[in-house]
């Protein structure tokens, strides 16, 4: 059994595997803003919204009671052949970087992926797109820092004692493969925002599809299961109030643990972006309330200027751990560029 320096295994678990309830055998990305971090939501989002973005996003959770544990993404993804007349599909490509950590360093994990996209205009207002992830990852630990169930001697705990854990590594690498797909059907026929004024998008992936070893103790048993993800969103434009409602729900599943996420977020239009000139760009800001089913109240807010827009989000832990952090779950912040936002009349569909 592995203790932190104040608590117990469970909590360790949650903390280390992050999803909301069961036994998971593998460590998975989390986040609260889930489509800030699109090229571990599916990868074939890999350009299909945007001639290049860029987005970093970082996470600190669950510090009210404990080291606080830190994770920071980072991506950048864009269509490789948008130039190019009289095609109606456009291939895509992205890079995302991705890393967490947790308990004064006992356990860390880097990954950097590569996504490749191809997504085809089917009719005036649907695409459909399918994509690759491809994945280097380490994860490393430091058993020092750790405190064990074998060292502490009926009083409490005793460092003299030996861990009795004999790791045949401290870090490991391992290589990962994943496969998604996405259907949108987006319109721009009121122009209320850079956003669509009616439509949806809806995505299936399967990551760590080779199921990749995971362990320190070079055990070929141990592996990364499946991740499934799930995900519906969509825009509905309020032509009175020139903003628009963005409901989304994004459900994971690996082994027997399960993720849902689902809610709702207002943005509202202050200021239109020029069709005419880049000078004058759109000024926006939205607020969004969403559930972790069985964990969390999150809430959201964003402001946009022109190309840039900048997020927070805050969990509200509401689960049995609320026992022990106070309803304090954790935070998010992100900032993120796009390029399709400096000039609207890119947006456009003809």
């Amino acid at each position: 059994m592995i203790r932190t320096k104040k608590y117990t295994a469970t909590i360790l678990s949650i903390l280390m595997f992050g999803f909301v309830y069961d036994d998971l055998k593998g460590q998975d990305v989390h986040f609260s803003q889930t489509d800030q971090s699109p090229l571990t939501l599916n990868p074939a989002l890999a350009g299909a919204f945007s001639s290049f973005q860029g987005i970093a996003l970082f996470r600190g959770q669950y510090g009210s009671f404990a080291t606080p544990y830190k994770t920071f993404s980072a991506s950048m993804d864009g269509r490789l052949t948008a130039g190019m007349k009289n095609s109606n599909g456009n291939l895509g490509a992205g890079l995302n970087f991705y890393n967490d950590r947790m308990a004064d360093g006992f356990y860390s994990q880097s990954t950097v992926g590569l996504n490749v996209a191809y997504n085809l205009k089917v009719s005036r207002f649907s695409r459909v797109g399918v994509g690759l992830n491809t994945t280097f990852g380490q994860c490393a630990t430091n058993p020092a820092v750790g405190q064990w169930g074998s060292q502490y001697d009926g009083n409490g705990y005793n460092p003299a004692l030996s861990s009795g854990e004999a790791f045949y590594e401290q870090s490991f690498t391992y290589f990962d493969v994943g496969v998604g797909a996405i259907y949108s059907y987006q319109t721009d026929v009121e122009k209320v925002t850079t956003e669509a004024d009616k439509g949806f998008t809806v995505g299936f992936a399967a990551f760590h599809v080779n199921n990749p070893r995971n362990s320190f103790y070079n055990s070929s048993i141990q592996t990364i299961p499946v991740r499934y993800s799930i995900f519906a969103n969509g825009n509905i434009g309020v032509k009175v109030t020139s903003g628009v409602l963005q409901p989304g729900m994004y459900y994971q599943r690996q082994m027997k643990s399960n993720e849902l996420l689902y809610g709702i977020a207002y943005k509202q239009l202050i200021r239109k972006a020029s069709w005419e000139t880049d000078n004058i760009k759109e000024i926006a800001f939205s607020l969004g309330i969403f559930s972790r089913l069985k964990d969390a109240i999150v809430l959201k807010s964003m402001v946009f200027y022109g190309p840039l827009s900048v997020g927070f989000a805050y969990d509200i832990n509401v689960s049995r751990l609320s026992l022990v952090s106070n309803f304090k779950g954790g935070f998010e912040t992100f900032v993120r560029y796009d390029l399709n936002n400096f000039n609207r009349k890119k947006l456009r569909v003809k």
